[in-house]
């Protein structure tokens, strides 16, 4: 299957999403949020989800599929690329909102960066799960092996270039979800 790797990210993507949303709710609580929870968010958002996944998509998937005959210009893959560029903007308003929290601890606009992007990137998951990766595997079937070895090979690239791997990512994604749910 040629998005299975892909799915795997976005089950990894929608966990850190929830401790994100707890995050959200600590702090319109009034809960302090350390350092230890925020430089991972920054590290998961910029790193696993736009350089990792992201990369993944553009690199292999959507070449995939304008081969396959889908335009890349218009329709589906224009859109999952101009979403792709607004959850980098949000991720980079997450890293801004961050120091000044940490700063001054004005959680405002944390809050907003934060709510912004757990609904974007949901609604943007759910596009590419219930349609996307649909029209993918219509398509690429024939060529599904290819695929999954290329996106295989794109993210143990993109990973080793950030120093990381995908267990870093996971064990990553729990401690996020762990260290939220200890905050009370």
């Amino acid at each position: 299957m040629s998005t299975q790797s892909l799915r795997k990210d976005h089950k990894l993507i929608e966990k850190v999403l929830q401790a994100l949303d707890a995050t959200i709710k600590l702090l319109k609580d009034g809960k302090q949020i350390p350092e230890q929870i925020l430089l991972p968010t920054i590290d998961f958002t910029q790193n696993f989800t736009d350089v990792c996944h992201h990369g993944k998509e553009e690199e292999v998937l959507f070449p995939a599929l304008e081969k396959a005959g889908m335009p890349t210009h218009m329709g589906p893959i224009r859109m999952m690329i101009v979403d792709h560029q607004r959850t980098k903007a949000i991720a980079e308003k997450i890293q801004e909102a961050s120091t000044k929290y940490l700063e001054t601890s004005d959680s405002a606009d944390l809050i907003l960066a934060l709510e912004v992007y757990v609904q974007h990137v949901t609604e943007h998951l759910w596009k590419e799960n219930n349609r996307l990766f649909m029209m993918a595997e219509a398509r690429l079937n024939h060529t599904a092996k290819d695929v999954d070895k290329n996106l295989e090979d794109v993210e143990e690239k993109k990973l080793k270039e950030l120093g990381k791997t995908r267990s870093d990512y996971e064990t990553l994604a729990d401690d996020l979800e762990k260290s939220v749910s200890e905050i009370n």
